[in-house]
C-alpha cells in the first residue's frame, strides 16, 4: 500500500500548473527520494498514465479515466451541470459546484463564462477551503467535531491582505455563515475576486455540496450579490436537491 500511496503522490505532483516534471522535480514536490520517484514514474509510464521525453515526464489522457469513475457515479454532479449552466446564463457569471476533501474544496461541476482568477478552474481543480465561499459553506455546515478537527490542524495562508488567518476569527465567520445560510468571500483568495455560495443538501438534509457564483469585485458589490444573486443561487440549490430525490447521495 505504500507503493500505491507514493504513486498517488506522484500523480498529484503534476497539479498546480506543473505540466512537465523531471525526476528531481517529482522528488522535490513529493518528498520522495529520487530512486522512489524514478520507480513511480517508470510504473506510470509502463501503465500508460505518463510519458517521457528528454528527461521530463507528463501525464497522458489516460489519467482522466481515474476521475471519470467518480464523476460518472456522482449524481449531484450530473444533476447540477445543466442547472449551473442556467445560473451562468442568467447571471452572466461563472457558477460551480464543489465538495469538501479534508482542507480543500474539489470542483465537480462548473459552468464558466469568463476567467476571473489568475489560475484556470475546471472540474477537478482544488482550492483551500478556508478562503473560498464554497469551502466556508461546507465547513460551516459540517458537524462540530469535523469543524474542530479542521481548525486544529489547518495552516491558514495569507493569500491577500484581506485573507482571514486568525483561527478564532475564522471560527466566528463560520458560525456567521452557518446562521446566515450563505457565505460571501471578498477578495481573500485573490484581489478582484468576490464570490457567493450556498449549500446543497441531500435527502437527510445533510449538506453534500456547495454551489457558488464568482464575480469581479469591480463589477458587483456585496449588496448586489445578496439582492440579485443570492435568490438565483438558492433556487438553483433547491432545484438540485429536488432533482436528486429521496435517495440523494454523492
Amino acid at each position: 500500500m505504500q507503493s500505491l500511496a507514493r504513486g498517488l503522490d506522484v500523480l498529484r505532483a503534476f497539479g498546480g500548473g506543473r505540466a512537465q516534471l523531471s525526476i528531481g522535480d517529482v522528488a522535490r514536490v513529493t518528498g520522495l527520494s529520487r530512486a522512489a520517484a524514478r520507480r513511480c514514474l517508470y510504473t506510470l509510464t509502463t501503465l500508460g498514465y505518463a510519458t517521457s521525453a528528454d528527461g521530463r515526464y507528463e501525464l497522458t489522457p489516460a489519467v482522466l479515466s481515474l476521475g471519470h469513475g467518480y464523476l460518472s457515479s456522482t449524481a449531484v454532479a450530473r444533476v447540477a451541470q445543466p442547472i449551473l449552466e442556467r445560473v451562468s446564463d442568467t447571471l452572466h457569471e461563472s457558477s460551480s459546484l464543489a465538495v469538501l476533501d479534508r482542507d480543500e474544496i474539489v470542483y465537480i461541476a462548473r459552468a464558466a463564462t469568463r476567467r476571473i482568477l489568475s489560475i484556470g478552474l475546471a472540474v477537478g481543480s482544488r482550492l483551500p477551503a478556508a478562503c473560498t465561499s464554497m469551502g466556508r459553506v461546507l465547513l460551516a455546515c459540517a458537524d462540530d467535531a469535523t469543524r474542530a478537527r479542521y481548525l486544529a490542524r489547518v495552516t491558514l495562508v495569507k493569500h491577500t491582505p484581506r485573507t482571514i488567518v486568525d483561527k478564532d476569527e475564522l471560527a466566528t465567520e463560520l458560525a456567521r455563515v452557518r446562521a446566515a445560510g450563505h457565505a460571501i468571500v471578498d477578495q481573500e483568495l485573490e484581489l478582484g475576486l468576490r464570490s457567493l455560495a450556498v449549500p446543497v443538501r441531500g435527502s437527510n438534509r445533510t449538506v453534500i455540496a456547495a454551489i457558488n457564483v464568482g464575480v469581479h469585485a469591480g463589477r458587483t458589490d456585496k449588496q448586489t450579490l445578496l439582492r440579485e444573486f443570492l435568490p438565483v443561487l438558492q433556487r438553483a440549490a433547491a432545484e438540485i436537491e429536488a432533482a436528486l430525490g429521496p435517495a440523494s447521495a454523492l
